[in-house]
């Protein structure tokens, strides 16, 4: 069950950051923006993440309705995670803040390591 449904929220932007706020629900989100993925996948996408961490954040993330998880019953266990509808309705938002981000690294020299992206490109 999702923890957001036993809160009552006095600004809608304070769900919008419970739902994908922190440091990594809305990285695992933009992972997720192209294509299905498996644990390890992910882990390998989000360098300095455990597998604790991961597998909590992606327990919410399927709780409050913004990604599936698919199990396939072989040994061993593959798991995929993808986006829901629902979850895809983020996409615009983590777009923006993505160019958001780069453009503040320019202005005040901040060092961003796009290196996770395959072939160094980001689809927007």
């Amino acid at each position: 069950m999702s923890k957001i449904q036993d809160k009552t929220y006095q600004c809608p932007l304070e769900l919008s950051i419970d739902l994908i706020g922190g440091k990594w629900k809305s990285i695992i989100l933009w992972q997720l923006r192209e294509k299905i993925l498996r644990f390890s996948q992910l882990k390998r996408r989000l360098p300095g993440i455990t597998q604790k961490m991961l597998t909590q954040q992606l327990r919410e993330l399927e709780a409050d309705g913004l990604i599936n998880r698919k199990v396939y019953p072989q040994v061993p266990p593959k798991v995929e995670y993808s986006l829901t509808e629902y979850g895809k309705t983020v996409l615009p938002i983590l777009r923006l803040m993505f160019k958001w981000g780069i453009k503040y690294s320019n202005v005040f020299d901040v060092e961003v390591d796009l290196s996770v992206y395959e072939n160094k490109t980001v689809k927007l």
